[in-house]
């Protein structure tokens, strides 16, 4: 079992930065790929980016590309989400995921067996 905390969220203005952290406990984050996803009210959660174990692999949803950069410290047992340039349109509740499943892709919910309980980021116009 893993459990995953998301911190780092709260309300920035548009073009701001934030730096979200996924800390985990009760196993090893180094054993699996990490995802962060996000939902927004009266939307679906939708992929925001992935790392492997190494750190070495990352993917991007487009619409974060450029702006978005995650990372991990596995001595840490911890993922990083640094937001910058942030929009209006980014506005919802960050959740981060343990790839613990096997097989499907990392751009999809399935592939992911543990969730934090998400952070909200709120960016003002």
């Amino acid at each position: 079992q893993v459990q995953l905390a998301e911190s780092g969220g709260g309300l920035v203005q548009a073009g701001g930065s934030l730096r979200l952290s996924c800390a985990a406990s009760g196993r090893t984050l180094s054993s699996y790929a990490m995802g962060w996803f996000r939902q927004a009210p009266g939307k679906e959660r939708e992929f925001v980016t992935a790392i492997n174990w190494s750190g070495v692999t990352t993917y991007y949803a487009d619409s974060v590309k450029g702006r978005f950069t995650i990372s991990r410290d596995n001595g840490k047992n911890t993922v990083y989400l640094q937001m910058n340039s942030l929009k209006p349109e980014d506005t919802a509740v960050y959740f981060c995921a343990a790839a613990s499943r096997v097989g499907g892709s990392y751009y999809e919910t399935a592939r992911y067996g543990y969730w934090g309980q998400g952070t909200q980021v709120t960016v003002s116009s």
